[in-house]
């Protein structure tokens, strides 16, 4: 189903004004700063007539909290940037040599305030492929696809307390199995979960 989605049918429903309940499990238990704007960049690539989502797992450096982690390209909003697309785009070509203009864009997923005060904005683009991509050096490790069918299989993933049930700032936290030895969990499973919601047409509030 979700691989004979064509481009269209992707960004209509991403139009669709879809608004979810606020994701308790990525909300710190109190606030402490107002939220600071961040957007990724959600990249779909079509591979042997398959939807697959780009990642990266970001280089690991001791002491650096998010080092090392499944993500998708992207960061917080720099003062030169004009809107959410901007910063995905900017970010996207920083971290892995991904030119703005290879990049369709469809649309916007809900904005998710993260337990680090981020208040991410997910664009999701189309980019064609194969295509050549060059990781930042020290900053990304791998750039790799998974299978949007994958990722929809429920089967392929659960929700978990983290980081344990006694933390002050406990919540359940979506984490998938792992794909070629990658780890996908936390704010970017989620992310991917709620694609594959507006995707399946479910992001409604009574539906989650």
């Amino acid at each position: 189903m979700l691989d004979g989605l064509d481009r269209g049918a992707i960004a209509s429903r991403l139009r669709s004004g879809w608004v979810p309940r606020l994701h308790a499990q990525e909300l710190p238990r109190v606030a402490r700063r107002e939220p600071r704007p961040a957007a990724v960049l959600v990249p779909m690539f079509r591979h042997w007539k398959a939807w697959h989502l780009l990642f990266i797992r970001r280089t690991e450096y001791p002491g650096d909290h998010h080092s090392g982690e499944v993500a998708f390209p992207g960061g917080r909003q720099e003062p030169g940037d004009t809107d959410a697309t901007a910063t995905a785009l900017r970010e996207a070509q920083e971290e892995i040599g991904l030119a703005p203009e290879r990049v369709v864009v469809l649309g916007e997923l809900q904005p998710l305030h993260t337990a680090s005060d981020y208040l991410i904005t997910p664009v999701v683009g189309e980019i064609p492929w194969p295509l050549a991509l060059r990781p930042g050096l020290g900053e990304v490790a791998r750039v790799f696809g998974i299978p949007l069918a994958w990722l929809g299989d429920a089967a392929n993933r659960r929700i978990l307390t983290w980081p344990a049930p006694d933390h002050p700032e406990a919540r359940e936290v979506f984490f998938y199995e792992r794909f070629n030895q990658e780890l996908l969990w936390g704010v970017s499973a989620r992310i991917t979960v709620d694609f594959l919601d507006v995707l399946a047409g479910s992001g409604r509030p009574e539906n989650r």
